[in-house]
């Protein structure tokens, strides 16, 4: 069984999954999540209450919180090593660092190595450029976007 680490725009892409009209997906997200194969970081959860537009995922989150995972020792010295290549410095933005913003992505990777999780995120692969896939491509880790996780799931609404 495939555990899931998602990204912030997977949850808000799944906003345009209204549940009353996507209850097998949204069925099936909440028993992923009551079984523990789907799963977060704290970071995601910040960056969610902070900045998203769709209630029905906003009050999801909140019922749900407790997937979303605070980072282990092992995820922060992974974490750190990622920060020891020059490329994925760029992971966070000085605007981020500025306006104290949360920055979900070093941890979604770190964790998703640590359990040996899949990555979901709506970022695309950029050869030499610091985005998740890259960065899930250098560490070996399995990374997809929600598509890829519904047609994994085999969810169709």
């Amino acid at each position: 069984m495939t555990i899931y680490i998602f990204d912030t725009n997977a949850f808000r892409s799944l906003g345009y999954y209204y549940p009353n009209r996507f209850p097998t997906i949204w069925k099936k997200i909440d028993d992923l999540t009551e079984i523990g194969l789907l799963r977060s970081v704290k970071e995601v959860q910040r960056e969610i209450e902070s900045n998203c537009p769709f209630k029905h995922i906003l009050d999801w989150v909140k019922k749900h919180h407790y997937i979303f995972i605070k980072p282990t020792e092992e995820e922060l010295k992974i974490i750190s090593e990622i920060f020891k290549k020059e490329q994925f410095r760029g992971l966070v933005r000085k605007t981020n660092i500025i306006k104290g913003l949360p920055v979900a992505d070093p941890f979604i990777v770190a964790a998703a190595k640590v359990y040996f999780a899949c990555v979901i995120t709506q970022e695309s692969l950029k050869s030499g450029g610091a985005r998740i896939p890259t960065l899930c491509k250098e560490l070996d880790i399995d990374c997809r976007d929600l598509e890829g996780f519904l047609e994994l799931e085999d969810l169709k609404y």
